[in-house]
């Protein structure tokens, strides 16, 4: 280690080398122990969503107000299966991937019956791809998460019932 401290005690040039590596490598969050210093760096990550507005031209002569359709229910809002007991966890923060290359079949689906231990998807992290596997037989109820989507260390990617 490096014996540039700041007068926190810290040293900026491990914490700038950590910050690099978080961000050549995609991750969220990124922990290091070395003697008695521990340090953990983490980032996030926000997502703007733009909803569509519709534009309609004004009329050029008046006309008789039509009623406009109903709007659409607001998305419900996410579910939080973290305490749901059919719920297959990532055991590592990573990508999960639903088939096993690009165009290929996916592993599973929404109605599949799967058998312990059948591969459900997997979590690529630092180049290697992890088999997300079946805890338990049952039927897959819920896939909580996309393709090419990021994932947590214990977040809910399946419901298996």
């Amino acid at each position: 280690m490096n014996d540039k401290k700041s007068s926190s005690g810290v040293d900026a040039d491990l914490v700038r080398e950590l910050a690099k590596v978080l961000s050549e490598q995609g991750l969220t969050e990124i922990e290091v122990e070395h003697g008695e210093l521990r340090l953990r760096l983490a980032r996030t990550q926000t997502v703007a969503a733009h909803a569509p507005v519709a534009y309609a031209p004004a009329p050029v002569a008046p006309a008789p107000v039509a009623a406009a359709p109903a709007a659409a229910p607001a998305p419900a809002a996410a579910k939080d299966h973290r305490d749901d007991a059919r719920a297959v966890t990532s055991p590592m923060v990573g990508t999960a991937y639903l088939a096993p290359e690009p165009g290929a079949k996916v592993f599973v689906k929404v109605g599949d019956t799967v058998a312990e231990g059948q591969t459900l998807l997997i979590v690529e992290a630092m180049k290697t791809f992890n088999p997300i596997v079946a805890p338990r037989s049952g039927k897959v109820v819920e896939i909580i998460v996309g393709d090419g989507q990021p994932v947590e260390f214990g977040q809910p990617l399946m419901l298996v019932e």
